[in-house]
């Protein structure tokens, strides 16, 4: 099952967070498929930014606004009529989290629900999906990959922000939406990457910073385990939801999508298969736990996305990685952003699961 063009065509989409990393690449694939999106998001939070690179506003209705901020989100509902929501927007790393609580709760939990608010009693919407993390479980550090069915939890702000998110969807799916005709399901992604994304504390954009700059990497916890996955793959998957809920309502429910549980891997062997596209990369390692509490090991099982809704990866690691250091190659040599950003979703398309 891939993203079908003549379910998107002329969809009315609002898309939220359209200008962070993966919000920037899902307007591109949504204007690519016909789709009349409307973005809701603060301006990019990065110098560049893929937002501004790819001038993704150019194929869409852009407005700059807070998700905080509950009567312009309404305001915005209501003018555009969506007839299927996609709400990424969010405070998205765990190490701001802690440098900002009350702002990380205030966005990712009271802007759910500002979204979420703004449906009630609005004819023209069908779909609704909020994509929160693979972080909203209780980690127990265990060798078991989560299923959608395990407590949720999170040990910091932005993890325990996000399983708030999921149960604030969850009520009100049941106590509003349902009734509505509304399908609402959220899905939770593991660590992507992907060209495009210069975000702080994220793996390979600080690799990518060090290695264009000759300084060497250094990597706080490199045994750290991670469900990691291009980009396109959690993309691709939750336009494959939106599909299935607009077809099969009762589909609606939380979701996890990533790569087979086993193919998990490690901080280290991640930065491996990176360093290839660098020969004189340098990387330091330091195995000791450096700064704020982060969860050594985690993986997602996958099945439920596989036998209800035919999700299946296509890009094993390091094919994923190998595209996103070409990326960040070919753009540092003077690529076109967002021709590049559409050569890999030919290739992801063509690629078989």
């Amino acid at each position: 099952m891939t993203p079908n063009i003549h379910f998107w065509h002329g969809k009315r989409v609002l898309l939220t967070g359209h200008t962070g990393f993966k919000g920037a690449w899902l307007a591109l694939w949504l204007q690519r498929l016909g789709a009349k999106v409307t973005g809701i998001a603060l301006p990019a939070a990065t110098t560049p930014a893929l937002f501004t690179l790819a001038d993704v506003a150019q194929g869409m209705n852009n407005h700059f606004i807070d998700i905080r901020d509950a009567a312009a989100v309404a305001s915005v509902v209501r003018t555009t009529q969506p007839e299927i929501v996609l709400h990424l927007a969010a405070q998205a790393l765990v190490r701001p989290g802690y440098a900002a609580p009350l702002e990380t709760y205030a966005t990712n939990v009271m802007g759910t629900a500002h979204v979420l608010d703004a449906l009630r009693g609005l004819g023209s919407v069908r779909v609704a999906l909020v994509i929160t993390t693979d972080k909203v479980y209780r980690n127990r550090e265990w060798a078991y990959p989560y299923r959608e069915s395990d407590p949720l939890g999170g040990h910091d702000p932005y993890s325990a922000s996000k399983a708030a998110a999921e149960l604030v969807t969850a009520s009100y799916r049941e106590a509003f939406l349902q009734a509505q005709g509304v399908a609402v399901a959220t899905a939770r992604a593991g660590n992507v990457m992907g060209g495009g994304d210069w975000s702080a504390d994220r793996l390979l954009p600080d690799a990518v910073r060090a290695w264009e700059q000759g300084a060497t990497l250094h990597i706080r916890q490199p045994q750290s385990t991670r469900p990691w996955q291009h980009v396109l793959e959690p993309l691709a998957a939750y336009l494959q939801l939106a599909q299935a809920l607009w077809q099969q309502p009762p589909l609606a429910g939380a979701y996890n999508f990533g790569p087979l549980p086993h193919e998990a891997a490690t901080v280290q062997q991640v930065i491996e298969l990176a360093a290839r596209a660098y020969p004189s990369a340098g990387v330091r390692y330091d195995d000791q736990h450096q700064g704020p509490h982060e969860a050594r090991w985690l993986a997602l099982e996958t099945a439920q996305a596989r036998s209800k809704l035919g999700v299946q990866p296509r890009w094993p690691l390091a094919t994923a990685v190998e595209h996103t250091m070409a990326w960040y190659r070919a753009q540092q040599q003077g690529a076109d952003a967002c021709a590049l950003c559409h050569a890999d979703i030919d290739r992801y398309l063509k690629a078989t699961p």
